[in-house]
């Protein structure tokens, strides 16, 4: 079987469907609404903590915008490259469960941690890496097992459906955190400590129900030859690996932090600290809304251009920020067009990367374009924080939105060539 490059910018159109087939990619497979579940509980707990650490560390700890742009860049890429090992790791032995299950256990783990970090920033900082290693061990299994799951041409509609249920839960923590905050007050210890009750049902869910391998995947026979480090690393030898990679990065690059925008808009709405932790619950409300719709709609019109439209509403947020408009209509637009960001690029980009990556090296190759996004979204924290702190905040956001028009051109010469999509052909 043979996949063409062309479904990044435009699925192949086959004749009409009828019948059984027409209706089984009508929906997703039960393993994709299993690991749904499972990523839905668990970030119900990410986003209890998410919710009030920026304001916790910036007011409370009286962070500086680079320190905490440190912390916030630890927060996703410090361990980006044990997203390869552990993508390896699933390819080689075949327990994509197993390697994601090791990764949930670490972020319910880390959530424990910060009662004992107290009000020793290092020590957070710490407890924040370790609960993205948790983070960057399971996120290449899961979608690697999604598209193991899933028809080629039905990637958009699986990672929509699966980040919707992810959205439901990143829409429900912030609530969640908000009404352990009003029960006891300002105690931080109770959302942390409810946050780990949560994370721990998630692997519970995970081990009940999530199928280490997928129907339809061939099992390993007594010869079959283990996945090499070096033939996993020769994936960045395949030209379309390469560009799917690099286009990931500085896509990355170009993406501050979610507690950065939070931060801001609070400040220019002049918004009660009180109720800081719903913003979040914005920006998940319209990633709820659109994340299968625009799934949906990738898998009909091509997954680049989705792409670019997310990127686009990312850049219009930033200006926004900077813009003259204040009060409650800058907040309401801005998470609308924040969580667009979000429906149209998260399980989308990977959705694009997915068909023209060999399943033997799938998970691998799914972890070098997490990695490369990581990565540079941990500079990205640091050199906003910085152009916070020197041209202040105004100044450093349009210079944001400035890079997100600069990367979008540059993602386009390296995706959209015709010549490229229409004529390389990627052996599966």
């Amino acid at each position: 079987m043979r996949v063409y490059l062309s479904t990044v910018s435009r699925p192949v159109t086959d004749p009409p469907e009828t019948g059984p087939h027409r209706r089984r990619l009508a929906m997703v497979s039960g393993n994709v609404v299993a690991l749904g579940a499972v990523s839905l509980i668990t970030d119900i707990s990410a986003e209890m903590v998410a919710a009030v650490l920026p304001l916790y560390l910036v007011l409370g700890l009286q962070l500086s915008p680079v320190a905490f742009g440190v912390l916030d860049g630890v927060h996703t890429g410090a361990t980006a490259l044990l997203r390869v090992v552990g993508g390896y790791a699933a390819d080689r032995f075949r327990r994509r469960k197993l390697i994601a299950g090791i990764g949930y256990t670490l972020s319910a783990v880390a959530k424990l941690g910060l009662l004992l970090a107290g009000r020793s920033v290092p020590a957070i900082g710490a407890v924040i890496a370790v609960d993205r290693l948790g983070k960057g061990v399971r996120s290449a299994p899961r979608d690697a097992l999604i598209t193991l799951s899933t028809p080629p041409e039905a990637l958009g509609r699986a990672f929509g459906v699966h980040r919707a249920m992810d959205s439901v839960g990143a829409f429900l923590g912030p609530l969640a955190a908000f009404a352990v905050l009003l029960v006891v007050g300002e105690s931080y210890d109770a959302v942390f400590v409810t946050s780990f009750c949560v994370a721990a049902l998630a692997v519970v869910v995970l081990v009940l129900f999530v199928r280490e391998r997928p129907p339809g995947e061939p099992t390993d026979g007594p010869d079959d030859p283990k996945v090499s480090v070096r033939e996993a690393f020769g994936l960045l030898r395949s030209r379309p690996t390469r560009r799917i990679v690099l286009a990931a990065a500085l896509l990355g690059l170009a993406t501050i932090g979610d507690g950065f925008v939070y931060l801001l808009l609070q400040r220019r709405a002049d918004l009660d600290l009180h109720w800081f932790p719903l913003l979040a619950v914005g920006t998940s409300l319209a990633y709820l809304l659109l994340a299968a719709p625009f799934g949906v709609l990738a898998d009909r019109i091509g997954r680049l251009p989705v792409v670019i439209g997310g990127y686009s509403a990312l850049g219009a947020a930033y200006l926004l920020l900077a813009g003259p408009v204040d009060g409650w209509p800058l907040i309401a637009l801005t998470l609308a067009l924040y969580g667009a960001f979000y429906a149209a690029t998260d399980g989308v980009l990977i959705a694009l990367a997915g068909p023209v990556l060999p399943t033997r090296l799938r998970t691998t190759g799914i972890a070098l374009v997490q990695t490369g996004q990581a990565l540079a979204y941990l500079v990205s924290s640091v050199l906003f924080g910085l152009a916070w702190q020197a041209w202040g905040p105004g100044n450093a956001i349009r210079a944001a939105a400035v890079a997100v028009a600069g990367v979008l051109v540059v993602t386009l010469l390296l995706l959209a060539s015709p010549s490229r999509l229409v004529t390389r052909k990627v052996p599966r």
